[in-house]
């Protein structure tokens, strides 16, 4: 789903030990009172230098008499900070964000969104763009790739056809729909394939003026 990653520019820096603090999935349950952090993402520093990690062992084993440490946090878009429990260094080491990743499949969500906006009226606009750009999609909604597949014939444009036929479609049902489009596209067209190199030909040929092969 599309969201703001305004927080993406963001750069937090750790009170404690001036290290720039690391962007991290946040856990499902606030370990303090069981609810949620308010956010999907937590600026955690997991520099195992800081003085709040390297004094926490000691002063939790004091207290609470289990072996543990705190790293330093705060939320998006908020200064104020929180110290959170871990049990040890690894902790939230392996769930760092990719910003980038996460850029892009917001870009290619934002893409699918106003593509099928566009699908509405394609063929009244005869643009092939937004049905080729959901189809070639293997991320986009099953059922929204249907639809788009659908429109394939009514637009009757033969360019599709290599890029579809060169795709490695994902789900079995969304490339029958697609083959079942490219033989009507094909038919109403008087076209076909040629059986040796695919390249596009009139459908009374007998010979590929392409790769010269007979096809009798």
């Amino acid at each position: 789903m599309f969201q703001d990653l305004s927080y993406l520019d963001e750069v937090k820096t750790c009170p404690h030990c001036k290290e720039t603090m690391s962007l991290c999935e946040a856990p499902p349950i606030h370990v303090g009172d069981g609810l949620g952090w308010g956010s999907d993402v937590l600026f955690i520093c997991l520099n195992d230098g800081c003085s709040l990690f390297l004094k926490g062992w000691d002063q939790i084993e004091k207290q609470y008499g289990h072996h543990a440490s705190y790293r330093y946090m705060e939320l998006p878009g908020s200064p104020e900070g929180n110290c959170m429990m871990v049990g040890n260094a690894e902790a939230f080491t392996g769930c760092v964000v990719d910003k980038e990743e996460l850029r892009n499949q917001n870009a290619r969500y934002r893409q699918e969104k106003e593509a099928t906006i566009q699908l509405k009226s394609c063929v009244a606009d005869n643009n092939l763009g937004p049905v080729m750009t959901l189809l070639l999609d293997e991320g986009a909604t099953k059922s929204v790739r249907v639809s788009a597949s659908e429109y394939l014939v009514a637009l009757n444009d033969l360019a599709c056809v290599d890029s579809l036929r060169n795709h490695t479609f994902q789900d079995p049902a969304i490339e029958h729909k697609v083959n079942q489009a490219i033989t009507e596209l094909l038919k109403i067209n008087f076209k076909k394939e040629c059986p040796h190199c695919l390249e596009i030909i009139k459908a009374q040929a007998n010979k590929c003026m392409h790769c010269k092969e007979n096809l009798e």
